[in-house]
């Protein structure tokens, strides 16, 4: 090889041969492919591999000559590497023949690659211990390892930590040599506290130093950013074209910054994560992420919650995310949608068969929106394990279409209803519905004007449960009586029962002009003979 020859010639200062460098070291695996996959004088008398087999053999003896070479000059440290380099060459040479003889690896062989390969540290953090400043000194020191030569650092994760100008300016040229190896980049709260003006620097000089490099996973979360911090990041966003996983939390995203996003990322058709958490995007900021989520078809995990989006943009957002049919979960929680854009989420969902967690609290929805998602989600989400809906002023009106929708979800295992306002006969055709869901682990039903007769048959149907872990019935109107039966219903678990420090005995819905001023015990038996024998069924 060249490093062997040149460790023949006379030279006046010492050269060290080992480690090789990355690009050395693919280019060994580039003629390892080339020697198993086309005709020679070996591959006549033994076969030869696919492409696909090549490389993966390619690889395994590249990775495990170098492990045995790299051991071997480990022993002679203060050598130039020139034995480890002919002993890299010469187990590249037999692991080659072993494999055209053995037609591919063994398995044993492949486990032990992979042990090798894990052995190796592949993640770089940064982040633990105290938020704080980073100082230019502190950043030399601490990046140390990603300067050693042949390191293995794949993932990297800088958050938690305030970088300045110098500090940026130690670390760009370290990160600069690392990009062709890394996969997954974790940026988040990189510049706390921070002028404006020093933090969008910092930015750019992450950008510069990363762009070119193959990601599978971005994080530019807790930044700040807004339309200046994302165009900041410009030159790293414009060259990702293999991005799978993409976090843009907490960032003051306005309607100008999120369509900065939607410009700059030139392709998401491998984005399978997308998370938009708690950003002031509005309406057209959400038309402008629904044309992102619209080039998205392998979406898998949509979150864009707390960003204030209201009817429009939850009808945009909805109607993009009915491409998205590999979805699995979704979260829109606390945004404005209203019934209307409850109607148009409802028509998206029926495309998504393999979607397990839904989150939908706080939308606004009420009876309609609800009823309307319920229908669909009965339909399309047998395998739902997850869904909430707390806080959309839903009433015992929807409580039948809800509970249809609860009962086809055979792999339930926790629901979130609170905050509505679904009395004892919604509670109960809820409960109903729970019965053969043997899954279950949690029930919020909070806030809801439960009485003694609602809480009582949900204690009694949830206990049951083998895998059942916490039980939320707290701000009702569960009198002393219920309450005591409810805690007897739970004496064997009753950390199961979460805390009842909220329940008023003497609540009154003031809205329900049945109620009458007669005996509890008297309404509640009237209403549990009224559902005893209560089927659940589709909503009119």
């Amino acid at each position: 090889m060249d490093a062997t020859s040149m460790s023949t010639q006379n030279r006046p200062f010492s050269i060290k041969l080992w480690p090789p460098s990355q690009n050395t070291r693919q280019v060994l695996v580039d003629r390892v492919i080339n020697n198993l996959s086309t005709e020679s004088i070996y591959t006549e008398k033994y076969g030869t591999l696919s492409k696909d087999d090549a490389e993966e053999n390619a690889k395994y003896i590249e990775e495990k000559a170098f492990s045995t070479a790299d051991q071997h000059h480990e022993m002679e440290p203060d050598g130039d590497g020139g034995s480890a380099v002919q002993l890299y060459a010469r187990e590249c040479s037999k692991l080659l023949l072993e494999v055209l003889k053995g037609g591919s690896i063994k398995k044993d062989k492949k486990l032990t690659s992979e042990n090798n390969i894990a052995s190796k540290e592949t993640f770089f953090d940064i982040s633990k211990g105290q938020r704080a400043f980073i100082e230019a000194a502190e950043v030399e020191e601490l990046l140390k390892p990603l300067k050693e030569p042949g390191n293995s650092y794949s993932k990297i994760c800088f958050s938690n930590r305030s970088f300045g100008l110098e500090a940026a300016q130690v670390a760009e040229p370290i990160l600069a040599s690392l990009k062709s190896q890394l996969k997954e980049v974790d940026l988040s709260d990189l510049v706390a506290g921070r002028p404006e003006a020093e933090a969008l620097k910092v930015m750019n000089i992450f950008a510069e130093a990363l762009e070119g490099s193959v990601l599978k996973s971005l994080n530019l979360s807790n930044n700040a950013l807004g339309e200046k911090g994302v165009r900041a990041f410009g030159a790293l966003l414009k060259s990702q074209a293999e991005l799978e996983e993409l976090y843009l939390m907490n960032d003051g995203i306005s309607e100008e910054a999120a369509r900065a996003v939607c410009e700059l990322i030139p392709s998401t058709e491998k984005l399978r994560i997308l998370h938009f958490h708690n950003n002031m995007t509005g309406e057209e900021g959400a038309v402008a992420i629904s044309e992102v989520v619209n080039r998205s078809p392998l979406l898998e995990d949509f979150r864009c919650s707390s960003t204030r989006v209201g009817s429009e943009g939850g009808v945009a957002l909805s109607e993009a995310l009915g491409t998205c049919t590999h979805l699995k979960k979704l979260d829109l929680r606390d945004n404005m949608f209203g019934v209307e854009g409850g109607i148009a989420l409802s028509k998206a969902l029926s495309k998504h068969a393999h979607m397990t967690e839904v989150y939908l609290s706080y939308l606004n929805l009420e009876n309609e929106g609800v009823v309307a998602i319920s229908n669909t989600l009965k339909e399309s989400a047998p395998l739902l394990e997850v869904l909430d809906m707390a806080g959309n002023d839903i009433t015992a009106g929807a409580a039948p279409a809800l509970a249809t929708c609860i009962k086809s979800m055979k792999h339930l295992s926790k629901l979130n209803l609170s905050e509505n306002e679904l009395k004892d006969e919604g509670t109960i055709q809820i409960t109903k519905a729970l019965e053969g869901h043997s899954q279950l682990t949690e029930v919020d039903m909070s806030t809801n004007l439960i009485r003694r007769a609602g809480a009582r048959l949900l204690a009694q149907v949830v206990v049951q449960k083998p895998a059942f872990k916490s039980l939320n019935i707290n701000g009702n109107y569960i009198s002393d009586e219920g309450i005591d039966e409810v805690k007897d219903i739970f004496k064997k678990t009753p950390d199961i029962l979460g805390p009842l420090d909220e329940n008023d005995p003497e609540g009154e819905d003031a809205d329900d002009d049945n109620d009458d001023d007669g005996d509890e015990d008297k309404d509640e038996d009237e209403l549990g003979s009224k559902l005893k024998n209560l089927e659940v069924g589709a909503a009119d």
